[in-house]
């Protein structure tokens, strides 16, 4: 009995590629049909920003009758606001819920045998079981997004020029990416490590804070700023906001860029490679 072929080891790119459509394509299908609540989801992400809008109505209140000044570490009050609404979107394409735990679930459980014995490439099934989540999610929940941003545009300034809007989309992208390739190798230590879970929370913890989510990291002061941007995390939410938001341009923006690109190269490989030692030390057994 000839054994299957691997399209996925294939060098053919053609067989590659129809194996990822046809993932693709099936994701997507199956999303549309139960995720009809990314609508009202999308809804609900955005309620704490009213907290948000009262509680920066005081700081910058505040700030304003003790030292007479309209600003805080360079944003005003309306862009303090515009920030943290641009900040959901993009943790909206970089936040991956479940996919560390995931990965390492199955790797502790056993079922990650099903990506040994059939044709298929577990990291690619994954990525693009993802991608097709995030497409979905934004066919579905565009009509919110676009009320929402409407009902806000008056603490948004004037639009990005084309330049900016394309840098701003490309930060997104690589958010997605970089938010992928992350969790990812760290679901793949739980080849080494039968619970993750403190290290997940820590990730998250972590996460939360200096990518810029809570506050606009350039808020922080000079050596712990300096820290902070030395973490990739910085590239999940804070960047692609201060890129619409023009804080980074032209020589910043560019190398801005490129260190992000940087960071999905990073952990695309060592995906790669903690995927490929972990299983030269896995064992498995049983049907």
């Amino acid at each position: 009995m000839s054994e299957p072929k691997d399209f996925t080891l294939s060098p053919r790119l053609p067989n590659r590629l129809s194996v990822w459509w046809t993932i693709l394509q099936i994701s997507i299908e199956e999303r549309l049909v139960y995720r009809g609540d990314f609508a009202l989801g999308t809804l609900m992400r955005f309620l704490p920003i009213v907290t948000q809008v009262f509680l920066w109505s005081a700081v910058f209140s505040a700030a304003e009758h003790a030292f007479g000044k309209n600003e805080i570490a360079g944003y005003s009050y309306n862009e303090m606001i515009a920030y943290y609404l641009l900040t959901m979107v993009s943790r909206a394409f970089s936040s991956m819920p479940g996919l560390a735990s995931g990965i390492a679930r199955d790797i502790r459980d056993g079922t990650i045998k099903k990506y040994l014995i059939q044709p298929v490439d577990m990291l690619g099934f994954l990525f693009f079981y993802r991608l097709a989540h995030k497409l979905v999610y934004y066919a579905v929940a565009i009509g919110p997004f676009a009320l929402l941003f409407f009902l806000c545009r008056s603490f948004f300034p004037e639009p990005p020029d084309a330049l900016t809007f394309g840098a701003y989309i490309l930060s997104l992208i690589l958010a997605f990416l970089l938010g992928f390739f992350l969790e990812a190798t760290i679901g793949l230590i739980g080849f080494w490590f039968l619970e993750i879970s403190s290290l997940v929370f820590v990730y998250m913890l972590f996460s939360f804070f200096f990518s810029g989510h809570m506050f606009p990291i350039d808020m922080l002061p000079g050596l712990w700023r300096h820290l902070v941007e030395l973490l990739p995390l910085q590239y999940l939410a804070y960047f692609p906001s201060a890129v619409f938001l023009r804080k980074v341009v032209g020589w910043e923006l560019a190398s801005g860029l490129a260190i992000q690109a940087a960071w999905v190269v990073i952990f695309i490989v060592l995906s790669r490679k903690c995927y490929a030692w972990g299983l030269r030390r896995y064992s498995g057994f049983g049907g």
